[in-house]
């Protein structure tokens, strides 16, 4: 007789139940049905290498070894492991308990063996249902990753691009650096004669308006001597200043003989000639003309005009604009000539020297964009400089991948920043946003975006699994690999 024969005639010798399938007890699988093979002893070791049994104790519903492994398919043991083996669909390993307990839990319904209940078999329709979803995500996962494949040729195509762009700038900052000089030269050639000549023109300017003020000064000087000298005796003395309540130093209401004394420097009485050189100075800020008790008068209070409705009308009246004879004429034509042509000289070299900042700011954005980690195939790439948001039923969130991520209510409201792009994690897997916007009594806002395969770019999900630290869910082909090759044989179907 045949090995696997007397294999067969063995087990039903010694009373094994077993299952359906040929040659093992029920409730163990392929894999491990080498462990509960017959030996010459005619004894079964426990899994757990806790003890032996005799092999008819195998399935005998009497719990035997301390891990269960001798009643894989009764409810015997609670901590046992009944194994479905779903041909067409997917095994399982279910607990002991559930054996015969009245509930299908293998779709095959060999966890049911003793009839209580009328397991329909379903594997096949699970397995194909399982089979057309396996299918539908491997035919997205082939789309998502062969879109991959094209933003990695883009993204290298413009990283070269960007590279090429670098260089080109750097040419023209070096180019630029000379014209800069030439330029300066040109600038400071055109300013030397225009200040030259601007100067001139100022200090005359100057010179005339400090005559002008002496002679201003001295009329004034006149006026307000002639007025103090009451009597007209050609003096001003302390009694003609007491009655000017202007040179009331201690502000008690009264000019005294010492304040008058004081604002004469000291004198009695002073003359014209005195009074110009050596007093006006001093008080012509502070002098104010004496007004007759019977000249002064309460003005009335204003009434501003009324219109049809009550509404005060503003005052039409046209007003002279007065001549300020203080400001200083117009240069001449040549001087006029000089300001346009260092004005032109300033123009240039501005822009060149603009031109050369605006060149420093483009490399260094060049420079960060080909610095930043984009994948390990530089696949997320694409990515950048794009925003995608998710809503919820409170807020809007957005992420702009290497860039940050935010949340605004739906009712409208402030943005608040839930952090900048920070690094990667869990091998290209997860991105981190950090130093977000500080959380009251809290730490600063973060977000972690976990990134899975997918045909289109979309930020699907957004939560906060602990107080300021943000989740979001993206999908992306940037993510996609390429998926494994369908099998001939579902690798599930046990025979």
């Amino acid at each position: 007789m045949g090995g696997y024969m007397y294999c067969i005639y063995f087990l039903l010798i010694v009373g094994v139940k077993v299952s359906a399938e040929i040659g093992r007890p029920r409730g163990v699988s392929i894999s491990m049905a080498s462990k509960y093979e017959p030996n010459d002893q005619k004894i079964f070791r426990c899994l757990d290498g806790s003890g032996t049994i005799p092999y008819e104790h195998l399935n005998d519903d009497y719990c035997d070894c301390a891990d269960g492994s001798d009643e894989p398919g009764t409810s015997a043991c609670t901590n046992g492991k009944f194994h479905c083996t779903n041909a067409g669909y997917t095994p399982k390993n279910i607990q002991s308990s559930r054996v015969n307990d009245g509930v299908c839990d293998c779709c095959d319904g060999s966890d049911e063996y003793e009839g209580k209940i009328e397991c329909v078999n379903n594997c096949k329709e699970l397995g194909k249902k399982m089979r057309e979803e396996q299918d539908e995500k491997r035919r997205l996962q082939e789309e998502g990753f062969k879109k991959r494949e094209g933003f990695i040729a883009e993204a290298n195509n413009m990283m070269e691009g960007k590279k090429l762009k670098i260089q080109e700038l750097e040419k023209e900052k070096t180019e630029l650096q000379d014209k800069l000089k030439e330029l300066e030269a040109k600038k400071a050639e055109a300013e030397g004669p225009e200040k030259e000549a601007k100067d001139k023109h100022e200090q005359a300017w100057k010179e005339q308006k400090e005559v002008r003020d002496k002679e201003r000064s001295a009329i004034k000087a006149r006026e307000a001597f002639d007025e103090l000298d009451l009597n007209k005796d050609g003096f001003v003395d302390v009694l003609e200043i007491i009655p000017h309540m202007e040179f009331d130093i201690d502000s008690n209401g009264v000019v005294s003989e010492e304040e008058a004394k004081e604002h004469l420097e000291d004198n009695e009485k002073v003359d014209f000639d005195e009074f110009s050189s050596r007093i006006w100075g001093n008080i012509q800020s502070i002098y104010k003309k004496l007004v007759p008790d019977d000249q002064k008068e309460v003005p009335p209070p204003p009434v501003e005009p009324q219109g049809e409705t009550g509404v005060p009308v503003p005052n039409e009246e046209p007003q002279e604009d007065a001549v300020d004879e203080d400001k200083m004429p117009e240069y001449d034509e040549e001087t006029k000539a000089l300001i346009a042509a260092a004005d032109e000289a300033r123009k240039n070299h501005e822009e060149a020297d603009k031109r050369s900042r605006d060149i420093d700011g483009e490399i260094t954005t060049l420079t960060s964009y080909l610095n930043t980690d984009y994948g390990k195939d530089k696949e997320y790439a694409i990515l950048r400089d794009n925003c995608y948001e998710y809503t919820d039923r409170e807020y809007t969130y957005k992420l702009c991948p290497f860039a940050t991520a935010s949340q605004r209510p739906k009712a409208g409201g402030h943005e608040t920043n839930l952090g900048r792009w920070g690094r990667w994690e869990n091998d290209y897997k997860v991105q981190v946003y950090d130093h977000g916007q500080n959380c009251w009594n809290g730490p600063d806002r973060s977000v972690k975006v976990h990134l899975t395969c997918g045909p289109e770019h979309q930020l699907t999900n957004a939560y906060e699994p602990s107080r300021c630290e943000y989740a979001f869910d993206f999908i992306t082909p940037c993510a996609c690999n390429q998926p494994p090759q369908p099998q001939d044989k579902d690798p599930h179907d046990e025979l």
